[in-house]
């Protein structure tokens, strides 16, 4: 495989990129954090995600990339494996799924995208621009793979945050009511075979059930 992002593993299935047994999905998982940035007239102009990729991922897709053998995974030996891990993810919209006032909002090309290895675990962050700021007096935000190969998990605590928001601005963060994690994910999607995965694509609404979903309030 020359390619090592979450896309590629996704539109390929890819399952033999990893050597464990195949499992029923996700095979890929993120614990994730946005940050909603505001202009000084109160409208939502960008996302800034943080996604940290489980260690078996993690492992995988740095195999090679310490260029200078020192043991350690700088952001400048990460640089390229964050840009086509943000860029090739336009095809799924950034996994992002941004409404204002009900209307959903189109993205522009992503930037400041980089990644940090810590703790076995790679981080990749990256700010996402709206294409037009967007009237931010109920806005929602739902971060999920519609295809369900990547399972995305908000952070513990202050999972989303505000910058430059009004005064007064309020979040309500929903979780999936069934965890994706553990024995409760398999025996959820045991049931559903392999081919069945294979054939969902971006505009599938299978992954929609694992979304998780911010809504801000401002006065």
């Amino acid at each position: 495989m020359t390619r090592r992002s979450v896309l590629t593993l996704l539109t390929a299935g890819a399952l033999a990129a990893f050597a464990a047994p195949a499992l029923a999905h996700p095979h890929v998982w993120v614990t994730a954090r946005a940050e909603l940035v505001y202009d000084r007239e109160g409208r939502i102009t960008g996302i800034r995600h943080a996604w940290t990729f489980d260690k078996a991922y993690s492992a995988f897709v740095t195999q090679g990339l310490d260029r200078n053998g020192d043991g350690k995974l700088t952001p400048d030996e990460l640089q390229d494996l964050a840009k086509e891990n943000t860029e090739s993810l336009v095809e799924f919209d950034y996994f992002t799924v941004l409404k204002s006032s009900g209307r959903k909002q189109d993205f522009d090309a992503p930037r400041d995208y980089r990644m940090a290895y810590g703790e076995e675990a790679l981080t990749l962050t990256y700010l996402l621009p709206l294409k037009s700021p967007a009237a931010a007096k109920t806005v929602s935000l739902e971060v999920y793979d519609p295809t369900y190969f990547v399972s995305f998990t908000l952070a513990e605590g202050d999972a989303v945050a505000l910058a430059g928001a009004p005064q007064g601005c309020a979040i309500n963060i929903s979780r999936p009511k069934n965890p994706d994690s553990g024995a409760s994910a398999q025996a959820q999607a045991q049931p559903l075979s392999e081919a069945f995965f294979q054939t969902l694509t971006a505009a599938s609404t299978f992954g929609v059930q694992f979304a998780n979903k911010a809504i801000v309030a401002c006065p």
